[in-house]
């Protein structure tokens, strides 16, 4: 009978010693799993001026915060004077699908002009530094030149041209309207400009931004990030960052000094033919080297 208890015991011993070591394997993995994040935020950049290369980049890194279930909200880290009128809407749409699905806070950590700004817009919260700037809610496009040029015949006058100058400036016209039409609409009742005004297509202090209305509150990227996570409901979350990619700009925009010779290079060695007089349609602040004149409409309609 004592045989029998002392088996017994020693099987007790055993069995507790192999639960402690089991103990001390699993319970690792298991205080992981109940003091890991509760989802995370993805901070993506638009550090450079916005081409179709650029925003291309954006807009996908936001498809994919969109289809990635461990993100739970977006914090865009804007530096951008803008760039191609074109791209600055992509972007637009890109940021207010995802604003649908989930908290987008951006970051303005050194300028949100013109494309940028429209880009900015549909997000739940704008923060600024003091030192950033915001607004040139504006458009600007090359004029292209009128008549057919010497030694040349076309079948229709806008053979050798994307569109006369008149057509440009209606495109120019409807572009503003449009821009300013949903910076309106995204900031609502917050905005403290009216349309004529917002027109003029100023740019803004942070701080004067944020007493306009065109931005919320002053804060770094740390703070955008922390009211992203608090609007998604996470009270411990992970960081992601998503950056993207920065090319040449002036090669991108087609600006470059020596566009003229690179537009139509294939033909220009046979037909001595420089190309379509393309315009280029601009939501930019700041001044870049463009082929002819520019012309900037900001009408107070």
């Amino acid at each position: 009978m004592s045989r029998r208890l002392s088996t017994v015991g020693r099987l007790v011993v055993v069995a507790a010693v192999v639960g402690l070591l089991v103990g001390a394997v699993v319970a690792p993995t298991v205080w992981d799993r109940t003091t890991g994040p509760d989802g995370s935020v993805a901070v993506i950049e638009m550090h450079s001026t916005i081409t179709t290369e650029t925003a291309s980049g954006v807009v996908d890194n936001l498809r994919d915060a969109r289809r990635n279930d461990s993100i739970d909200a977006v914090v865009l880290d804007v530096d951008s004077p803008g760039g191609s009128a074109a791209a600055s809407e992509q972007l637009y749409l890109a940021v207010k699908r995802t604003q649908q699905v989930m908290p987008v806070v951006v970051s303005v950590t050194g300028m949100a002009a013109s494309g940028s700004y429209y880009m900015s817009a549909p997000a739940d919260a704008i923060y600024v530094t003091p030192a950033s700037s915001v607004g040139s809610v504006g458009v600007r496009a090359t004029l292209p030149s009128e008549g057919v040029p010497n030694g040349e015949v076309v079948t229709g006058p806008d053979k050798g041209s994307t569109g006369t100058q008149t057509e440009v400036r209606q495109r120019v016209e409807s572009l503003r309207r449009a821009f300013v039409g949903s910076v309106m609409a995204e900031r609502n009742d917050s905005i403290a400009l009216t349309r004529a005004e917002l027109s003029h297509a100023k740019v803004y202090s942070g701080v004067r931004g944020v007493e306009l209305g065109l931005a919320d509150s002053v804060g770094g990227v740390d703070t955008a990030i922390g009211d992203a996570a608090g609007r998604a409901g996470l009270g411990d979350y992970a960081v992601v960052r998503m950056e993207s990619p920065q090319p040449d700009v002036l090669s991108q925009l087609g600006l470059g000094a020596d566009t003229g010779s690179e537009r139509g290079a294939g033909t220009h060695a046979t037909f001595g033919y420089s190309g379509t007089d393309t315009v280029h349609y601009l939501m930019l602040h700041g001044s870049l080297e463009t082929p002819g004149t520019e012309v900037s409409i900001n009408a107070s309609q």
